[in-house]
């Protein structure tokens, strides 16, 4: 059996400055088939034409500044893939990423969502300080979009990005995918560096800023209206994979 295609959306404003760092972690992967959709949404530092000089030849999509949101949907409906994967323009993606989590998915059915976990690191001298880790390192499992890999079939299922949410809306997609009963495992590994600097979309921001408060009570009000009327969702931590061995 071939391989399936991945197809990498990458997100970017005004990314100029990270953005062939992120895409040639993507390359480093050596996984085929492969493809990379960078997303330009409304840049005026001249993200767009870094990608189109990248020598992977990523797809190169410009719009207006639409948030996030637009910008993974507008990916999502110009990718070819049968199994899609993110990375935001100023992270990274450790190398083996594709190879640990691709396999893992194909060979389950049940699973529609295979996660891994998250190493923060910080640029331009700012501290991790404030971050409550699992491990040294600056490793933690929590929800980033980066750190999975999805099969194309799940955004059928549970829908697109909320588009109408300049943040969160990451968040708001997984509490949806959870409560449609959605397969998703975490592995024990690093999946996705994520990278702290000054210029973060979400550095300094109130939960009530990134609309944290509303997302998280509109899926309780969808839970509490279900017939299950099921107010709480498991935490992240059940979703370990239990194919891993012990370490």
């Amino acid at each position: 059996m071939s391989a399936p295609i991945v197809s990498v959306v990458v997100p970017a404003l005004n990314a100029a400055r990270f953005l062939a760092e992120a895409l040639a972690s993507i390359v480093r992967q050596r996984y085929e088939p492969l493809e990379i959709v960078v997303i330009d949404d409304g840049s005026s530092d001249g993200t767009a034409e870094v990608a189109r000089t990248f020598h992977g030849r990523p797809v190169v999509i410009e719009q207006p500044n639409r948030g996030p949101a637009a910008a993974r949907n507008r990916g999502i409906a110009a990718a070819k893939g049968e199994l899609i994967a993110f990375l935001d323009a100023d992270d990274l993606w450790p190398d083996g990423k594709l190879a640990l989590q691709v396999p893992r998915l194909t060979e389950d059915a049940l699973l529609d969502v295979i996660l891994g976990r998250i190493r923060y690191v910080a640029l331009d001298d700012r501290t991790l300080e404030g971050i409550r880790f699992d491990e040294p390192g600056g490793v933690l499992t929590n929800v980033n979009l980066g750190a999975g890999v999805f099969r194309r079939s799940v955004f059928d299922r549970v829908g697109l990005f909320d588009e109408s949410l300049r943040f969160s809306e990451d968040q708001d997609w997984f509490l949806r995918a959870r409560e449609s009963g959605v397969g998703i495992a975490v592995l024990g590994e690093v999946t996705l560096c994520y990278r702290l600097h000054a210029g973060n979309m979400t550095r300094g921001k109130s939960g009530r800023e990134l609309a944290l408060t509303s997302v998280l009570k509109r899926s309780l009000d969808r839970r509490r209206a279900a017939v299950r009327k099921a107010d709480s969702l498991p935490h992240w931590s059940t979703l370990r994979d239990r194919s891993e061995k012990p370490q």
